[in-house]
């Protein structure tokens, strides 16, 4: 019943009743036992459709509170999140993982603590925390397994190390594994199969199969950013050639502009190097939005590149939706154009007849939210055990 509750963002009771396959009877014994235990609350009525109007239930805020950890390569995002996933308190601020484990996980401490400060709750009223990373993670131990950005964190224990300042149980997945898991709770589990594609410093891709996060046997499912594009292409960083990682991810659009820049195709991109040093894939998309032509190849070389990694997935898995997040959303539509051609073209009919592809809905809070889906369902499901 909670779990329904929880996946519904809000329902009725006779909503509820239907959902959890009760008599309606049975149900509102259940629900009067649960908002007499205070896991649920009343929120108001619905809009009526005839008749007397129907109240909301939702998990009660009484339970205490959820912290959702979003980390990227090159940036962090720490959040306080009712049990509802109403955002209370959160901070952003960049970072860069190779830094390791222990200077950024103590940071992410600080954070939390500073956040549940302002938000007037003390850490024991902590539900559970929910951290996403970008590299394969063992999902019961909590690690990364040879992580190929951040090669400090193999093996490190996250969980121990959290539990220095927090007695909450916490749970530890693939960054896009938990952008995957905020869409669907977005979506109250409507659609059942579908990816989401994340292409920033890494490209990495959450699978939703039959409503459900799919893992794989390891944990290591969906991490299609070395899938091979270009068997000429330069070496990635786990050791091989031409992976779409290497072809298509936010450093490697950046060097391909660079290199035009450089051979005097774009003095707007040459002025920015020379101011800079360095080009980054935001300069790039803010040059591609203004209609610079060498950025607007790069960026279309890349959706290509994306494109032709999809194309091999959707046929495999044929999901409805294919969801692109990360920084290459601040592009804009050209990326999205240019990955659209590319699987259109390469895949079978059958896979791509009602195939959407769209940037994420949630855009940039995907993994925040993620997050504290991923530490509400888990605790739900310990719940669901016990």
């Amino acid at each position: 019943m909670l779990d329904h509750v929880f996946w519904a963002s809000g329902i009725s009771r006779d909503a509820l009743a239907a959902a959890s396959s009760f008599s309606k009877t049975r149900a509102n014994a259940a629900v009067a036992e649960l908002l007499e235990q205070g896991l649920l609350e009343q929120t108001g009525e619905q809009m009526s459709t005839g008749g007397r109007r129907a109240e909301t239930l939702r998990l009660s805020r009484s339970l205490g509170v959820l912290i959702g950890v979003a980390v990227g390569a090159t940036g962090l995002e720490v959040g306080v999140l009712s049990p509802d996933l109403a955002l209370l308190a959160h901070h952003s601020e960049p970072a860069d993982v190779r830094d390791g484990p222990v200077p950024m996980l103590a940071r992410i401490r600080t954070l939390m603590r500073e956040l549940l400060a302002r938000c007037g709750v003390p850490p024991r009223q902590v539900i559970a925390i929910g951290i996403g990373l970008p590299g394969p993670v063992d999902f019961d131990s909590g690690q990364l397994v040879n992580p190929p950005l951040m090669p400090a964190w193999d093996a490190y224990s996250i969980r121990d190390d959290i539990a220095t300042d927090f007695s909450a149980p916490v749970f530890v997945d693939n960054d896009v594994n938990v952008m995957a898991l905020g869409e669907l709770w977005r979506m109250q589990r409507g659609l059942q199969n579908f990816l989401v594609v994340k292409v920033g410093t890494g490209i990495g891709c959450g699978v939703v199969c039959h409503g459900q996060v799919y893992r794989g046997a390891n944990g290591s499912a969906g991490d299609v950013g070395h899938i091979c594009v270009v068997p000429e292409g330069p070496r990635c960083h786990c050791g091989n050639l031409g992976c779409v990682e290497a072809m298509a991810a936010g450093p490697a659009i950046a060097r391909m502009a660079t290199e035009a820049a450089e051979a005097g195709q774009s003095p707007r991109l040459a002025r920015l190097i020379a101011e800079r040093g360095a080009l980054r894939l935001q300069d790039v998309a803010e040059a591609c939005r203004a209609g610079d032509m060498a950025a607007t190849q790069a960026v279309q070389r890349a959706g290509a590149h994306v494109g032709q990694m999809l194309a091999s997935v959707v046929n495999f898995f044929n999901p409805s939706h294919v969801f692109i997040g990360g920084g290459i959303t601040r592009v804009g539509p050209l990326f999205l154009a240019a990955v659209r051609q590319s699987v259109y073209q390469r895949s079978l009919a059958l896979s791509t007849r009602h195939l959407e592809i769209q940037y994420t809905p949630l855009g940039e809070r995907a993994g925040l939210i993620g997050a504290a889906v991923l530490a509400m369902q888990e605790s739900l499901r310990r719940l669901e055990v016990a």
